[in-house]
């Protein structure tokens, strides 16, 4: 009799995961720069996990080029089934005999990327800071590794990984370093690069970067990777805090897990603040401020390392496990070592976003629910800050509700109990409920709690009564600026200048809130304190929309060269969302003018922006 195959909880994915497993893959390629593609093989190892006998692997592909498939060593007939929307074209292989409960076998696929891998980005020397080599890196989430090879691209699976890479550049992947792969390559001379990763991770965390790329120390288990220009100043920007960060959580949580914490900064088309890739966080050259205040960026990928890389929502639709407990995590580490005052402003910077991501998508739209359906979705089109800022406030309440010391005895059990699993919000509400079963007090409380608002109830949740005392002053200050040119104000470079950068960044906030300042006013801040000039892209793209929405034209031509300076998404759409209101020519020739230097998603992305749905 055959044993009930439960049907996949992941929405997103075409694989058959139901009947298979993958327990380890090996990934041997070459990477050709002047082709820009990967070019080799993946060893899948797939265990059976159902007794009824199965004659088929389904597994997720888009737009890769297969060539021949062997199963336990011997050649296996294949096709690509018809394409489904953002999820490509799944691969069907097929057995000549069945496979048995538990029986493990390895299916060996040959495979090319085309110029149609949405994972990697080729970038030319141009593009890179010192412009003497070409480079290459991936970007997996979501639903993206299915590009680069066939596979179950789902984070309900995880497997371990063997990487064997040939390049002529020093390659960078997440797992640990085998140490006697080459440390002084010759350029132009291609070598193999091996990383091990044993921990299992899911496919979205398959990653590689290749390029002109050195290594200086920030800590005993660290070191920081990027383009040698751009070395020193990398070292200086995390050296101070990566350690302190990661000896931190392991207090909230336990002992890291993987060995190595390292950091790569890429170069700065890369469209997220970070990606917690494990072993090295892949990171936006944004962060190097050169005055260390947004390496907040760190703590939030360092505590992926737990939340996320370790204990991973089992569907994309469940996103907020990873991010919201990760925002939650960073804020607990800054509130260990800078107090809960910075945690709550943190917190306020946030609730700003969240709001943001809300009035965008429209305050009833599904993808503002912290638990939204993405059945026939692309998983991209739902990235916002809901999952983060939602999921933290979710958790935050969580806190407040049953007291801080309580939830504090939670956390590690929470993260223990899915240790290097898969898990959804219901397997979490569980375990809370099942945590506090034998505290009367507790358990009511979460009894009478409102689970089914807060997992799906679209826009924005009950706002939590943060302690406002150091957003206060930017408050008061953003009003004096609102006052004018009625007060008598008269403001003066003084006003700022016991502000830390995230505390100017409030204050613009609060200058962008309700009407604009006038052009003249607008220019005048800039002028007055410098902002125009700041180096923390943080304040300055904020600024550059102060003066798009104040009607302030000095600001068209600063905005557009940053644009063709950054990729993050953070400020990139933003900003030519805003630009396209002043003057949607120029945004338009400006997108125009630099979408080739914008990572796949992140053009993707503005063209919807900008055009619509369809594609421009």
């Amino acid at each position: 009799m055959a044993t009930l195959i439960n049907p996949p909880r992941d929405p997103n994915t075409l694989s058959n995961y139901n009947n298979w497993i993958c327990t380890h893959t090996t990934a041997n390629f070459e990477i050709f720069f002047e082709q820009k593609k990967l070019i080799g093989n993946v060893i899948h190892k797939l265990r059976s996990i159902t007794n009824a006998e199965t004659e088929e692997i389904i597994l997720d592909s888009n737009h890769v080029d297969i060539g021949e498939i062997q199963v336990a060593g011997s050649p296996a007939k294949w096709e690509l089934l018809p394409p489904l929307g953002p999820y490509g074209t799944a691969l069907k292989i097929k057995l000549d005999q069945p496979v048995k409960l538990d029986e493990i076998i390895d299916v060996n696929i040959s495979v090319q990327t085309t110029e149609k891998c949405t994972a990697l980005q080729w970038l030319t020397l141009a593009q890179t800071s010192n412009k003497k080599h070409p480079y290459m890196f991936s970007q997996c989430q979501a639903i993206h590794a299915r590009s680069i090879f066939p596979c179950q691209d789902t984070p309900d699976v995880k497997c371990t990984f063997d990487f064997n890479i040939t390049s002529p550049l020093p390659v960078i992947a997440s797992g640990l370093p085998v140490r006697d792969a080459p440390s002084t390559p010759q350029p132009g001379v291609k070598s193999l690069y091996q990383f091990h990763q044993k921990v299992p991770i899911p496919s979205y965390l398959f990653a590689l970067a290749s390029g002109d790329i050195a290594e200086a120390p920030i800590g005993p288990r660290s070191v920081v990777a990027t383009s040698p220009d751009k070395l020193q100043e990398c070292q200086w920007e995390l050296e101070a805090d990566t350690e302190r960060f990661i000896k931190t959580i392991e207090k909230i949580i336990y002992p890291y897990a993987w060995g190595e914490y390292n950091v790569l900064i890429l170069p700065p088309s890369f469209p997220y603040g970070g990606m917690e890739n494990p072993v090295f966080t892949f990171a936006t050259p944004s962060i190097i401020s050169k005055d260390r205040e947004n390496v907040d960026v760190i703590a939030h990928e360092l505590a992926h390392s737990w939340s996320g890389n370790l204990v991973t929502s089992a569907s994309w639709e469940h996103f907020w496990l990873n991010e919201g407990w990760t925002v939650y995590l960073e804020r607990k580490i800054l509130a260990a070592i800078h107090g809960e005052k910075y945690r709550d402003f943190s917190a306020i910077i946030g609730w700003k976003a969240l709001t943001d991501s809300v009035e965008h998508y429209g305050h009833d739209h599904e993808f503002t629910k912290l638990v939204p359906t993405l059945k026939g979705e692309d998983p991209d089109d739902a990235f916002s800050t809901v999952p983060y800022e939602k999921g933290f406030t979710f958790l935050f309440h969580l806190e407040h509700l049953l007291g801080k010391e309580k939830f504090d005895h939670f956390i590690p059990h929470y993260f223990t109990t899915f240790k290097g699993k898969s898990v959804d919000s219901y397997e979490f509400k569980s375990t809370l409920l099942d945590f506090f079963e034998s505290d009367a007090e507790a358990s009511k409380l979460l009894q009478d709690l409102d689970w089914d608002a807060w997992f799906y109830k679209p826009g924005l949740p009950p706002k939590p009564d943060f302690d406002t005392s150091l957003a206060d002053v930017v408050y008061e200050l953003a009003k004096k600026w609102k006052s004018l040119p009625e007060s008598s104000f008269q403001p003066q470079s003084s006003d700022i200048q016991d502000l830390t950068a995230n505390q100017i960044v409030v204050f613009l906030e609060q200058v962008l809130l309700e009407r604009p300042l006038t052009a003249d006013l607008s220019k005048l801040m800039g002028e007055i304190y410098g902002l125009a000039k700041s180096e923390n892209i943080e304040v300055a793209n904020l600024y550059l929309q102060v003066g798009l929405k104040a009607g302030d034209k000095s600001v068209i031509e600063p905005t557009a060269d940053l644009l063709g300076r950054i990729g993050r998404m953070k400020f990139v759409r933003p900003l030519y969302r805003t630009l396209q209101k002043v003057d949607r020519q120029v945004a338009i020739d400006t997108f125009e003018k630099y979408k080739d230097f914008y990572h796949p998603i992140c053009r993707g992305m503005v063209e919807k922006d900008l055009f619509g749905k369809k594609d421009a």
